[in-house]
């Protein structure tokens, strides 16, 4: 809540300011949005003190996947402008504080992953890109509006990472619910990361609009996309023949009257 408004707050202030005392105060509410997700990330280990670092801050990553989802969705399809028709434009009050916001849980997180070494290379690259990226298109004040997409498309698989991570720590991830959100995730980080990411990118390289460099850090976030489908091709291909191996027993039980043993 106090990260909603925040964000607020700064859409408010953004409207009277100059350039200048625009980006003091990014500054200042980028700090009081780290501030706040760390804020969160210590509340909540005292209150679930039985549970482990990592729960918490997954509580923590969870709820943001939720909040940047909620807002970008909001920008691109109410408040526009239509991201692949419209990439290059100037920032709104309100892309710039939906970027701030998720600039303050980034930095968090990346911090939090390196003190205690959880994350690879490949994650750890994710959220240098994001935070190199959100703080470009804050400093040059355009491209807003594909930098909210983006944040959607890479956040709306977040909560189901998340649940099914939460799923395996309480015991019911082989369950039917398990596999649903499994799927569930392939489906919607292929369809959105690759198929309409591809998309995004193909109109921002073809816009005269957007800046360079900008186009530059696309093409890194949409090779990024496809470092991380490696990883899930390789995670289907491996619930696919759990998943096969499993009617094959099923099948051998009824055919036999018995749990039989499987190699």
């Amino acid at each position: 809540v106090v990260v909603w408004l925040d964000g607020i707050i700064l859409c408010c202030f953004i409207k009277k300011t100059s350039k200048g005392e625009t980006m003091a105060l990014l500054v200042v509410f980028a700090i009081l949005c780290l501030c706040c997700w760390a804020s969160f990330y210590f509340i909540l280990c005292i209150i679930n003190g039985s549970r482990s670092y990592e729960w918490n801050c997954r509580l923590v990553t969870l709820v943001h996947g939720i909040v940047a989802v909620c807002i970008t969705a909001y920008i691109g399809y109410v408040d526009g402008p239509w991201p692949f028709t419209h990439p290059g434009t100037k920032n709104t009050p309100l892309q710039i504080s939906a970027l701030v916001v998720s600039l303050g849980y980034f930095i968090f997180d990346m911090a939090w992953c390196v003190y205690f070494r959880t994350e690879g290379p490949v994650m750890l690259a994710h959220h240098t890109m994001s935070i190199l990226g959100i703080l470009l298109t804050l400093w040059l004040g355009e491209s807003g509006i594909e930098s909210c997409a983006v944040l959607f498309g890479s956040e709306v698989t977040n909560p189901l990472l998340q649940t099914r991570w939460f799923l395996k720590q309480t015991g019911r991830y082989e369950t039917p619910l398990g596999n649903a959100v499994d799927v569930l995730f392939v489906l919607l980080f292929v369809v959105m990361r690759i198929f309409v990411g591809g998309t995004m990118l193909y109109c921002e390289l073809i816009s005269p609009r957007p800046r360079f460099f900008i186009k530059c850090g696309g093409v890194a976030m949409y090779a990024l996309s496809w470092a991380f489908m490696v990883d899930i091709v390789r995670f289907a291909m491996r619930k696919s023949k759990s998943w096969h191996k499993q009617r094959v027993r099923k099948e051998m039980v009824e055919a036999n009257g018995h749990d039989g043993k499987m190699d």
